[in-house]
């Protein structure tokens, strides 16, 4: 849209004339598009025209634009400018906001119209970039100004000598294409030598003093009189390239004669740290740090720890020190030990002997013990020196017996009818104490032979003391109840086992066999009942065979106090039902019962007929039952 205000029509025209239909209110938009065929046809014949509608001269930067066919490059028909034209031509300000990077994607700006900071038509020398560049807030460009950057002036960063991009480079008033890099404004002192990234050493307050720079994160810590030295010392100033360059890295420390003389002129081997600390040269630590190994004879157990002039002659002189003893051989111990043995074991002390010690012998195993007052034998053979041997080899044992080194695991309880009994009464050297010669035969020749299901029993089951859990074999009593629990106790009269007596009903075969006389009760037994277990009617047990309870005493002798009474009440007599009236204990045959004292005495043929020919009878269901009381005599009820 374009705005023509009153009174700037151009004054060789007529309100009457080609315009007359085009003017309209102060403030008043109208069509572009029929305007423009007009105002073409109107400046062809009229250049002077343009001058007349243009709001001013753009700048140096858009000058090319000037001229009414180029208007639509920045303006949108009937609109205003909009952000979308601008950022069409300049496309380094819309890569910055595509990356959410610079100032113009910062809270401040990113929702402004471009034209509201960089305005146009006020002259080819007007400045579009307009700010105060003291008060300006560079965060807002996502680049903080620190130390020295905050107090430089604008253009002393932003100049183009420091801009890579040849387009932006180009432009003398541009704040764009700077690089965040340090080296991409500063020249690079070490010339490629130490890292891009300045702030790993330096600050922004400035190159000097290097505050961040720690010699410890580097391949070569500082230590003891390292400390003190000056920088120069060590990284040299020189000229490189020419201009003065500092030497940091790379830097040969791998052993100090990169730096420091060799005193000893290379007659000693390995690094200067296997002997020196960087406290002093004078200052020695060559116990458990100096590879003794390089010399050829390698330092091992109590060598390891003995200072080093115990073997080499007390020398101050570089050239000469420690260079004594070359050739002594690591095998020859007598070249520097004195021989206790007087060559009987000749001079091969590494045989028993290591450096560790010299009471620190090797294993034994080739050792013949037979030349000794004591050949061994059995286990011994396979039992260490050491736990015999707890002193030296040369101090005498006392062998005389076992229980000289071996401590009495039955306490005294073999010996002390007998203090000269041996362990080998019952065990042997080849299978050890876990087995004994101990035989069942040789327990028949003690106070409680074996014979019936002790001769089953584990040997556990009676010698182990449960409460010290160990073995034991005397004083263990000779009573049943010494081992075994009295079950019966307080069930069972005493005057049926006296002095709990087991043996009085039970065998030593086993428990279940049991001989008890019954007559010796109040209910002797006959019949089918001397043939029943006394559990039958004695205990009582759960479905899994735990045992309930049990009784001896007082038990009822009714027949029913353990017999189902089949009959219920059909023969009760005084209120009760006398199995024996008619049952025998031999069996459940009705033996005892006269049917001659019954209403229908038995004659004839009825003598020989079955008791279930009369008495077993089918009801309605067809289901089968024995009625004995059948309340007829007539034959008519029984025959056909």
């Amino acid at each position: 849209m374009v705005i023509i205000k009153a009174g700037r029509l151009p004054a060789n025209l007529s309100k009457s004339s080609l315009w007359s239909p085009l003017i309209i209110p102060l403030g008043i938009r109208f069509s572009l598009v029929p305007l423009l065929m007009t105002w073409v046809m109107f400046m062809i014949g009229n250049p002077f025209g343009y001058g007349q509608i243009s709001p001013g001269d753009l700048t140096d930067s858009h000058a090319n634009l000037e001229g009414m066919s180029n208007c639509t490059q920045c303006h949108d028909i009937g609109r205003k400018v909009t952000n979308a034209k601008c950022l069409e031509c300049h496309t380094e300000i819309q890569t910055r906001l595509d990356q959410n990077k610079g100032y113009h994607v910062s809270p401040e700006v990113i929702n402004k119209d471009c034209f509201l900071c960089h305005s146009e038509h006020h002259g080819r020398k007007f400045e579009m970039i307009r700010f105060d560049q003291n008060s300006f807030d560079h965060d807002l460009t996502g680049y903080l100004l620190e130390g020295k950057h905050d107090q430089v002036n604008c253009r002393d960063c932003h100049r183009s000598d420091f801009v890579q991009d040849k387009d932006l480079k180009s432009r003398d008033s541009s704040f764009l294409g700077l690089d965040q890099a340090c080296l991409s404004c500063h020249q690079d002192y070490h010339q490629g030598s130490l890292s891009n990234n300045c702030l790993e050493c330096h600050s922004m307050d400035g190159f000097l003093p290097v505050t961040n720079f720690d010699h410890n994160n580097t391949d070569f810590p500082l230590k003891g009189e390292h400390l003190v030295l000056e920088c120069d010392k060590c990284h040299e100033v020189g000229q490189e390239n020419g201009t003065t360059y500092q030497v940091f890295s790379p830097l040969d420390h791998a052993d100090c004669k990169s730096c420091h003389t060799d005193p000893h002129a290379g007659r000693l081997p390995g690094s200067c740290f296997a002997c020196h600390t960087e406290n002093s040269f004078q200052e020695l630590l060559g116990v458990g740090r100096f590879d003794h190994q390089i010399t050829g004879f390698s330092l091992n157990g109590q060598h390891r720890v003995i200072d080093c002039f115990s073997c080499h002659e007390n020398s101050t002189n570089p050239k000469t020190v420690f260079n004594d003893a070359l050739s002594t051989e690591e095998e020859n111990c007598v070249a520097c030990h004195q021989d206790v043995h007087e060559e009987k074991f000749g001079l091969d002390c590494a045989k028993c002997h290591n450096e560790d010690s010299f009471l620190s012998l090797n294993n034994m195993d080739f050792f013949d013990h037979d030349v000794t007052d004591f050949p061994l034998e059995g286990r011994h053979q396979i039992v260490d020196c050491r736990e015999c041997h707890t002193d030296r080899f040369s101090t005498p044992i006392d062998f005389s017996s076992c229980a000289a080194c071996h401590e009495d695991y039955h306490q005294g309880e073999f010996t002390q009818s007998d203090p000269n009994r041996d362990c080998l009464e019952c065990h042997t050297l080849e299978r050890g104490f876990n087995y004994t010669l101990f035989s069942t035969a040789d327990h028949e020749q003690t106070r409680f032979p074996l014979d019936g299901g002790h001769l089953a029993t584990p040997c556990f089951s009676c010698h182990i003391d449960e409460a010290e859990e160990r073995w034991t074999f005397v004083n263990l009593g000779n009573d049943c109840i010494d081992c075994h629990n009295d079950v019966h106790r307080g069930f069972l009269d005493q005057s049926y086992y006296p002095k709990q007596d087991c043996q009085s009903c039970h065998a030593k075969e086993s428990w279940k066999e049991v001989s008890f006389d019954h007559n010796l009760t109040q209910w002797p037994l006959t019949g089918r009942h001397l043939a029943i277990d006394c559990r039958e009617c004695h205990f009582e047990f759960t479905e899994d065979n735990a045992l309930i309870s049990q009784e001896f005493n007082n038990l009822d002798t009714a027949c029913a106090s353990c017999h189902d009474n089949v009959h219920g009440d059909l023969f009760v007599v005084n209120g009760v039902t006398d199995c024996n009236r008619c049952h025998v204990t031999t069996s459940w045959i009705p033996e005892k019962f006269d049917h001659d004292t019954t209403s229908f005495p038995l004659e004839g043929r009825h003598l020989t007929v079955s008791c279930n020919a009369c008495h077993q009878i089918q009801d309605e269901q067809g289901m089968s039952k024995v009625v004995y009381k059948l309340n007829t005599t007539q034959c008519v009820d029984c025959h056909q």
